[in-house]
């Protein structure tokens, strides 16, 4: 699909990328890749009834809040520890008025993340669940859980996926794989 420049997300895109073109061209290509897989997951899986519109969307902003966090090597010099881009992002969305798409942002991260996580692991977070609740939300978590932004062009297996959600537990894993048993 080819990127339109007078898209809602585009405009919201540039608006906090402009300064640093090669992380707004990460965060397309990575958020492009999400957007594509969720897509597929809605034309495959009519029955759930996903708004499209919506799903391509909140895809293409669900990592808008990773320029305020310290990840060097793709090109995040913000202040914040990476775990935080969700809600920071959350933040921004809402700011833009757009608090459907600031969910997605705010509750992507892993399979979601709940108030017990945070408070065992002790994450920079607000103390607050953060899991996906709508059928879109679970949905473009799910897509993202193929798509690294160090290694953007590669597509994760399942199993690989579970293995970099294995990292923080086995709730995520479990999670993940309903999911494949709802959306593949």
């Amino acid at each position: 699909m080819t990127e339109r420049a007078d898209s809602m997300w585009m405009r919201v895109i540039d608006k906090y990328y402009s300064d640093n073109p090669p992380l707004r061209d990460l965060l397309i290509l990575h958020s492009r890749l999400v957007a594509d897989k969720a897509l597929k997951v809605a034309a495959a899986h009519p029955e759930l009834n996903l708004d499209a519109k919506f799903l391509e969307e909140a895809s293409m902003l669900h990592d808008i809040g990773i320029f305020l966090t310290d990840a060097a090597p793709i090109h995040c010099f913000g202040k914040n520890h990476y775990i935080c881009h969700g809600y920071l992002g959350a933040e921004l969305l809402r700011s833009e008025g757009l608090p459907r798409h600031a969910l997605v942002a705010e509750r992507h991260t892993g399979t979601g993340l709940t108030l017990k996580q945070i408070l065992v692991r002790d994450l920079p977070v607000p103390h607050r669940d953060m899991i996906p609740l709508s059928a879109e939300e679970k949905v473009i978590c799910f897509a993202d859980k193929f798509f690294s932004k160090t290694r953007p062009q590669e597509e994760k297996s399942v199993e690989q996926a579970e293995r970099s959600l294995a990292k923080f537990g086995q709730d995520g894993v479990l999670i993940f794989r309903q999911w494949c048993k709802e959306f593949l």
